[in-house]
């Protein structure tokens, strides 16, 4: 079975990387790409992935909001947040926002993507 994925991202460069790492990852196909919370729970109703790489510091609603929403829309989608925070400095919303795990951007690779889906679902 294919995981479809939805990437949120508010930077052009980081949705191109995380797009080459699930294109290179056997089993994951991008379905959707969103610049915004607002954008990302609207695409996660219409596309319906199983997998959404949520940044967390967005303008708007933010990752962390629109992760909220998404879960509370669609349980049956995994959300895991991303970001450049080291994980002692998330905001404290990052653990009760419904986010089945997180990614620091840096070490998000095929290896690393494959493990945080397998150990959220």
């Amino acid at each position: 079975m294919t995981a479809r994925v939805l990437l949120v991202d508010d930077h052009a460069a980081f949705r191109r990387a995380a797009r080459a790492v699930v294109t290179a990852t056997p089993g994951f196909v991008v379905v959707g790409e969103a610049t915004s919370g607002e954008e990302a729970v609207a695409l996660a109703e219409r596309l319906r992935p199983d997998l959404v790489l949520m940044d967390i510091r967005m303008e708007g609603i933010g990752g962390i909001a629109a992760t909220t929403r998404i879960t509370a829309s669609r349980p049956a989608t995994t959300t895991i947040l991303v970001s450049t925070l080291a994980p002692q400095d998330l905001p404290p919303a990052a653990c009760t926002c419904g986010a089945a795990g997180y990614l620091h951007k840096d070490d998000l690779g095929p290896r690393a993507l494959r493990q945080a889906y397998s150990s959220a679902r």
